[in-house]
């Protein structure tokens, strides 16, 4: 069929053509919001789940959500940073939020107190040579200037939350791939959200990661539990998964034959992201205004050799050898979460040997821990894929350290 009328989108956080089975996330969301605005307390949320399952679309629909109730939306996609450049990130994005809420000619008393309280978090950034306010407003006293982080975002939050409640509006702060953030960060974040809820100011951070972001959240701060709530976003499932395949071709006059969708259900195991690479490629090979369980036969090919080449290879291709190694023994034992002993008697190794390797894996989001002494992949299928790209397990020696001078016995 034509590839200019695909109606698939297998591409990061693109939104499908038709989004089903979040109805009750989006709903929550937009409570969060209309609760902020009356006044009234409500749990944000970070969304936790794996790769693909469509976490970045979630966001996104949030961001159109907040937009249509006229609230400022800052999106932000987290990165590794120290502490400075994260305070200029954020300086950043929220100047830019206080001006769209209202321009500079027309600050009110709050609105000129919340450009100064950002100066001063920006000051105590530029003290450490590593960044220049870009704009003339001078820094408050006492608030945003304390050199430490939470403290500081916390006061920022809250003059940012008066300034948007004085124009009748709020400010939604989206941050995606949480998980990267550093524990000062998110202990900042979730201190200035405390803050602001105690204050019931229309401001907000809410956050999409990995699946171990609630115990980032808990170790950071205790009281994380009781201000968020932590849904997992996972496969689609019954109608709601064959609906993600199927309503995308309607649109272009194309219907499915129930056993060419029974076939994708099977393959995709209700993926999000590889229901939508499966569906493009399905219609690359289709023809007429009907697809049939053979197209979906033929297509197989190309979509496991499209996912191979990309989304399974670009995480592959940040390990180590022996960082493969231990990814392609936790596939020899399945795709069910591991211990880390078994894993490690596969590669014949003891535990405390490839310790640090599963520790590096896990800091490069490729593992998560979904219970204490275990590790699963953060990616769907990886496991059969780990069998493709890599037939034989090979472990490389386990690097020695070099002794030291003194350590050396001199004969």
């Amino acid at each position: 069929m034509d590839s200019i009328s695909n109606p698939y989108t297998p591409n990061a956080g693109a939104a499908p053509e038709v989004v089903v089975g979040r109805d009750d996330h989006l709903e929550a969301f937009t409570v969060l919001l209309r609760r902020l605005e009356r006044h009234r307390t409500e749990q944000s949320m970070i969304i936790t789940g794996l790769r693909g399952v469509g976490k970045t679309v979630l966001l996104g629909q949030f961001g159109e959500i907040a937009r249509k109730a006229a609230w400022e939306v800052v999106e932000v996609e987290a990165g590794r940073l120290d502490d400075p450049r994260f305070r200029q990130a954020m300086f950043s994005h929220l100047k830019s939020a206080l001006l769209r809420l209202s321009p500079r000619a027309r600050w009110t008393e709050r609105g000129r107190r919340a450009a100064e309280v950002l100066s001063a978090f920006a000051v105590s950034v530029d003290k450490q040579g590593t960044f220049s306010v870009s704009w003339d407003v001078p820094p408050a006293e006492g608030e945003g200037d304390n050199g430490d982080l939470a403290m500081d975002l916390t006061d920022v939050f809250v003059a940012l939350g008066e300034a948007a409640e004085e124009q009748g509006r709020g400010v939604a702060l989206l941050i995606d791939e949480v998980q990267f953030l550093g524990r000062s960060q998110l202990e900042a974040l979730i201190q200035a959200v405390h803050k602001t809820v105690q204050r019931k100011l229309p401001i907000t951070f809410v956050g999409a990661g990995l699946p171990q972001i609630a115990e980032l959240a808990g170790d950071a701060k205790s009281y994380a539990e009781r201000l968020f709530r932590f849904p997992v976003v996972g496969s689609l499932t019954g109608e709601d998964a064959r609906r993600a395949l199927t309503e995308p071709a309607l649109v272009e006059g194309v219907s499915y034959d129930p056993d060419a969708v029974d076939l994708a259900m099977e393959i995709t195991q209700g993926y999000p992201f590889f229901i939508q690479e499966l569906g493009s490629q399905v219609w690359s090979v289709a023809n007429g205004d009907r697809v049939q369980r053979s197209d979906v036969e033929i297509a197989k090919d190309a979509y496991e050799a499209k996912l191979d080449g990309s989304f399974f290879r670009v995480r592959l291709d940040r390990a180590t050898p022996l960082q493969t190694a231990y990814l392609r023994a936790m596939a020899e034992l399945g795709p069910d979460p591991q211990k880390a002993a078994d894993v490690a008697r596969v590669m014949g190794r003891e535990s405390t040997q490839v310790g640090p390797t599963r520790a590096e894996l896990i800091d490069m989001g490729l593992l998560y821990t979904p219970e204490h002494g275990y590790a699963a992949f953060t990616v769907p299928d990886f496991d059969t894929f780990m069998l493709r790209a890599v037939p034989e397990l090979h472990v490389p020696e386990v690097q020695k350290r070099k002794r030291r001078e003194d350590d050396r016995v001199v004969p």
